[in-house]
């Protein structure tokens, strides 16, 4: 049997541990072979008509030139979660995985699923996925999953389905990959179509009808306090504020679910990760938000709501993945105090034009440490707060949402030094 995986990024080269793979990428110029046995091949060398099996990494593009010449293509969770893998497991002597919750949505789910494992790990629960351990490489002796699972994943999924589906909601995003947000939206609510009988899934109520011929059990939710109604949950009990409070409701009714219990001393001990509306202060005491993790409109929203009752200054800018940025800057338009915008990356003329649209400030900055300095000229009053939350992806400019947190703190830090150097 001919196996071909597609990329060879963190996925694939989990799955390709098990060896006997044809492995196609962009970067490989010529035929080469891995530690694994695996055969390494430029994309020109793949025959659809020789291979039987195909997946691609989660992020390959539908309109790259392997995804449309496949034949045979499955995702990641195919291959692993359902029936219709089983014909592989013998060749590959696999071992077949646990239940699984998948979680998905546009902002939320990486927190959601962490919160959710925090929550189970007790109880045999490990989680992977999206959130970075590919599902080769995760315990299949676990009693449960949780996968934070993408759009993706999901656009190339045909025959898995979840125990469990955790949806969190749907805004734009990743348009210029899906095409537009229907395509998306279609792709965020594939499982439903999927999920067998003594399955359940939580999902946003404007999406009943779309959901009215699943065979899982639905609970429908509109917001936070309409999720805690569901499942009987005590608001007072739990330490997050919004947008983690969503997070850490959903958690808590997958908990209620599979238990029968809450545990919200527990749940309370989960430390937010770095990235996500980190705060910290400056040699003036001034408060600074690394929130370069908002690559979508929605987590920017969320960030600007949070700090509404102060003067924000906004970076703002990166790769807006074909998206509508017109939400944030309505919702900046509506603060309390007049917001002041600094644009970066490849859209910053972009974000200009959005902001004279909506008649607010903006400085083009075109790079991150540029906008830090334009800031700390403005930054002069306690009211005011400093906001990294970019509502765009972090590719155009550094390798990952992270290194661009890290240059916006360094940058911050170079403030420091030299008022130390000056004084």
């Amino acid at each position: 049997m001919k196996k071909s995986l597609f990329g060879y990024a963190k996925t694939t080269k989990a799955i390709a541990k098990s060896g006997s793979w044809c492995i196609y990428d962009d970067n490989f110029k010529q035929a080469s072979n891995d530690e694994y046995g695996n055969k390494l091949l430029p994309v020109g060398d793949f025959n659809a008509d020789e291979s039987e099996l195909e997946i691609p990494s989660p992020g390959f593009a539908p309109n790259h030139e392997l995804i449309k010449s496949a034949k045979h293509l499955i995702s990641e969770y195919d291959y692993f979660l359902s029936d219709f893998s089983n014909k592989f497991y013998p060749f590959d002597n696999k071992i077949c995985a646990p239940s699984t919750i998948w979680i998905s949505g546009t902002n939320g789910k990486t927190t959601t699923t962490q919160m959710c494992e925090h929550l189970l790990a007790k109880n045999g629960a490990v989680m992977g996925g999206n959130i970075g351990i590919p599902l080769a490489d995760l315990n299949p002796n676990a009693k449960l999953w949780i996968l934070e699972t993408s759009s993706f994943t999901l656009h190339y999924t045909k025959h898995a389905s979840p125990d469990i589906y955790a949806l969190l909601p749907i805004t734009p995003d990743h348009l210029s990959w899906h095409g537009d947000f229907q395509k998306y939206q279609n792709d965020k609510l594939k499982p439903l179509s999927m999920m067998k009988e003594g399955t359940l899934a939580i999902i946003p109520k404007i999406y009943e009808n779309f959901a009215k011929n699943s065979l899982a059990k639905i609970y429908f939710y509109e917001n936070e306090s309409h999720l805690r109604a569901l499942f009987g949950l005590d608001l007072n009990k739990i330490n997050f504020k919004t947008p983690f409070l969503l997070d850490a409701l959903m958690a808590l009714s997958l908990q209620k679910i599979l238990l029968d219990s809450v545990d919200y001393e527990l749940i309370n001990t989960f430390k937010i990760e770095k990235n996500k509306l980190e705060e910290f202060s400056d040699f003036l005491g001034r408060t600074w938000v690394n929130d370069t993790k908002a690559t979508n409109i929605d987590a920017s929203i969320c960030a600007i709501k949070r700090y509404n009752d102060k003067q924000i200054l906004i970076i703002l800018g990166g790769d807006d993945k074909g998206v509508d940025l017109s939400p944030v800057f309505m919702a900046l338009k509506n603060c309390t105090h007049s917001p002041r915008i600094y644009a970066i990356g490849t859209n910053t003329h972009k974000i200009i034009e959005y902001a004279h649209k909506h008649a607010l400030f903006a400085l083009p900055c075109e790079r991150i440490e540029l906008a830090v300095k334009a800031i700390n000229a403005d930054f002069t009053d306690k009211n005011q707060i400093a906001l990294l939350s970019p509502a765009c992806a972090s590719l155009d400019q550094f390798s990952s949402y992270e290194k661009r947190g890290q240059a916006f703190k360094n940058a911050i830090n170079a403030l420091f030094a030299k008022n130390t150097a000056d004084s």
